[in-house]
């Protein structure tokens, strides 16, 4: 067959960027810590739900059934909630929709929290694992920087794995939502009056989604330091990571370092060994807010779920101080990787 014969629309095959492949990469190898952890934690918290709710209502019918359900002082006979409800005074029904609003944080709370064990342990052996079962030849054989390798490893520890928590805590909260929707129903209450009308999971969908680039902000010093002992340690890094900040505190404690600064060994605690160590973990930018101004809101958890307390964060020198720290342990993570080489 000569060349004039042969197909001249031949489909060019697709370039792949190599930072891409690398995200790839790292969510196929870390898929049942990033996907499914989430999932199965939320599916414990659905399951819990279930089982409260049943046992909620047998105790109510029981307290209704005995006279002891009292509205202002009126004994309820039933388990009427359109009754009780409309008896209920503004007070009452604002402390009903705080404890709605709560109770949808914590039922999804908690794939975040399985996040962040995922997270700490992730880092730990992003780049020591490559060391320790010699494929970190392999990798440095191919065209790929150190790098793109590490800054893929902090995209999946500070993105993919918050989206992926937060998808999985957005599907329990809708959930546990329709679960109490149809016990709402089954007792005469109205589920949109009481659960949806307020358009609190609209506002917590949203406020979880806009959360994902402060936690990722927040979280750099904990993911900088992990990664910087994981490509530095020859063996177990879990120990040089947890003992150095703390035998740290300790000395600080010991020697009384920080009163020559005119602060406190328990600042020493929280703003350095516990940012090392525990930023991965959800909410942890609470600590960056100002709690004077929640303690005087009458709204509560609305004003601490509010899209301007979230970002009132980066107003704080205790983010971009964080930030610009994970960020130096970054960098030297990515040339430590290129001295490290084992074997």
């Amino acid at each position: 067959m000569n060349a004039q014969s042969q197909p001249r629309n031949t489909p060019a095959l697709r370039r792949r960027h190599p930072f891409g492949m690398l995200l790839r990469r790292e969510y196929w190898e870390h898929r049942g810590g990033f996907l499914w952890a989430p999932v199965i934690a939320g599916g414990i918290s659905l399951l819990l739900t279930i089982v409260f709710s049943i046992i909620a209502v047998v105790v109510a019918r029981r307290a209704a059934a005995e006279g002891e359900l009292q509205i202002d002082g009126m004994v309820v006979n039933g388990l009427d909630l359109a009754l009780l409800t409309s008896r209920m005074s503004a007070s009452d029904l604002q402390q009903l929709a705080d404890a709605i609003d709560l109770s949808l944080v914590m039922s999804s709370s908690w794939p975040f929290i399985v996040m962040a064990f995922v997270v700490f342990f992730y880092c730990l052996g992003a780049l020591y694992d490559d060391r320790k079962d010699r494929s970190l030849l392999f990798w440095k054989s191919l065209p790929v920087s150190d790098r793109d390798t590490v800054l893929s490893k902090v995209a999946s520890a500070l993105l993919v794995a918050p989206l992926l928590a937060t998808a999985a805590a957005l599907v329990t909260m809708f959930a546990h939502l329709v679960v109490v929707s149809v016990l709402v129903m089954s007792h005469g209450g109205s589920a949109w009056q009481l659960l949806w009308a307020s358009g609190t999971p609209f506002r917590l969908t949203l406020f979880f989604i806009a959360a994902i680039p402060v936690y990722a902000a927040w979280a750099l010093p904990t993911v900088g330091w992990l990664l910087m002992c994981s490509a530095w340690a020859r063996s177990k890094p879990f120990l040089w990571a947890l003992l150095i900040p703390v035998l740290l505190g300790v000395c600080v404690s010991a020697f009384s370092v920080m009163e020559y600064f005119g602060q406190t060994t328990g600042w020493f605690w929280q703003n350095v060994v516990a940012r090392m160590l525990l930023s991965v973990v959800p909410a942890g930018w609470m600590d960056a807010i100002n709690l004077g101004a929640l303690a005087e809101s009458s709204e509560g958890m609305r004003h601490l779920t509010s899209l301007p307390t979230l970002y009132s964060t980066f107003a704080s020198p205790k983010m971009w101080i964080g930030m610009l720290a994970g960020a130096a342990m970054i960098a030297i993570s990515v040339r430590l990787r290129r001295w490290r080489e084992e074997g």
